[in-house]
């Protein structure tokens, strides 16, 4: 698990340079038709029913070649403090930005059952079969969701 947890830092990294990046780089949220979003909504959804496959379908070439199996990705995933997305009972998506010309980052915003918020920063690689999710870097947010 050691590429895991350098991948972790990777991202730790990479989160504040897309955050330092602010909206001089950052696209419309509401803009039409960004295939990613509907990645990154298909792969916490599967989170949020436990359905490993599905939620591994959607990770990247190095996270499916990292993990033996859909149910370890799924028990890392939970075990690496991402349980608040698995928990979400609503997202909503915030900024984009493309960081090359086959990888996008994309703020995510959660709210918990307990009406918790947390922010994330999705990256994500356009592979052959379409986008896949390349890493999430996760934040308690302050204040409440409704």
């Amino acid at each position: 698990m050691g590429r895991f947890r350098d991948f972790r830092v990777y991202l730790g990294a990479l989160l504040a340079l897309v955050l330092m990046a602010g909206a001089a780089q950052a696209q419309d949220a509401v803009a039409p038709d960004v295939p990613w979003q509907d990645v990154i909504t298909a792969q916490v959804e599967a989170f949020r029913t436990a359905d490993a496959p599905e939620a591994f379908r959607y990770a990247a070439t190095p996270f499916q070649s990292a993990f033996p199996d859909a149910e370890t990705f799924l028990i890392t995933i939970v075990g690496s403090g991402y349980g608040p997305i698995m928990e979400s009972t609503s997202h909503s998506f915030g900024a984009y930005s493309q960081l090359d010309p086959r990888s996008m980052a994309q703020q995510v915003m959660f709210t918990g059952r307990d009406l918790s918020r947390h922010e994330a920063i999705y990256v994500l690689t356009e592979e052959e079969g379409g986008w896949r999710v390349s890493g999430v870097q996760l934040v308690k947010a302050p204040g409440m969701g409704v």
